[in-house]
């Protein structure tokens, strides 16, 4: 395992110091927040689905212009007499069930794509800056409760399988006063979002990474704002929501051993 040299502190769920360990070397990638944002939304884009138009669509019609000299516009006009739609104008963009002029078609080029070194540095990047308190503080993160920046638990955590354990261990390790600050700040959104499974707008609280799952997710998933990613299947957007670098993060021991190994042949300055 590659240290960085920086140590840090380890606590167990009491929010008792257990020890110390090194810092993986990724924590020593330089902060670049304009790669981590190009790379959060190519990320984004990869949720769009393609969407297009029945190339048909508001043509099907007999319209023909009457052309010149009737003392009517030129636009295509339905043919026949004795029914209600003879003589008005259709086929055109500008006319009622008319064709669109632009429409959208599943040709376009909808996803961003990104180089594997930009990927990679952004993620890099993206776990060094949960290490800075400065950036962490400066996403809107309540971290005056926070024993130690990265935060780093021991992997017992990740056998706690009921809330109320979870919720205790939030306030020992002085993470709750961020879940206070999410549950504030909880919005309800107007209009059909509330039926079609996006009624409420939650801030982001802490993220939680573990190595391996004996009961922690179910415990922490229903907390307001609290996340939970594998180490293994970590990405950017889980670290800089919304663009922003800095989310308040939990690493568990194995976890960061995990990361150090992800980023071994990574090449460092």
């Amino acid at each position: 395992m590659r240290m960085s040299g920086r140590t840090v502190e380890v606590y167990d769920l009491e929010g008792k110091l257990k020890g110390k360990v090194e810092l993986p070397r990724i924590f020593e990638t330089p902060y670049r927040p304009d790669i981590i944002r190009k790379a959060v939304v190519a990320l984004q884009t990869h949720r769009l689905q393609p969407k297009g138009r029945d190339p048909m669509a508001g043509k099907r019609t007999t319209a023909e212009s009457f052309g010149v000299g009737r003392d009517l516009a030129r636009v295509p006009r339905v043919k026949g007499e004795r029914h209600p739609r003879a003589g008005s104008a259709a086929f055109a963009p500008s006319t009622v069930g008319g064709r669109l002029a632009h429409p959208p078609r599943v040709e376009k080029k909808i996803w961003k794509r990104l180089n594997k070194k930009e990927a990679r540095l952004a993620l890099a990047s993206a776990v060094a800056a949960t290490g800075v308190k400065e950036i962490v503080e400066s996403r809107g993160h309540m971290v005056e409760s926070v024993p130690s920046i990265p935060l780093i638990v021991d992997d017992s955590i990740q056998q706690v399988s009921e809330t109320k354990e979870a919720r205790e261990i939030l306030r020992r390790l002085g993470l709750w006063s961020d879940v206070e600050r999410v549950i504030g700040r909880i919005k309800r959104r107007s209009g059909r979002a509330c039926s079609r499974g996006r009624g409420l707008k939650i801030p982001k609280g802490p993220l939680i990474v573990y190595s391996e799952d004996r009961g922690v997710v179910k415990a922490f998933r229903n907390i307001p704002g609290i996340d939970l990613e594998k180490a293994t299947d970590i990405n950017v957007e889980d670290l800089a929501p919304g663009t922003h670098p800095g989310r308040l993060t939990v690493y568990t021991e194995s976890a960061l051993k995990i990361l150090d190994e992800k980023f071994t042949r990574y090449e460092w300055s």
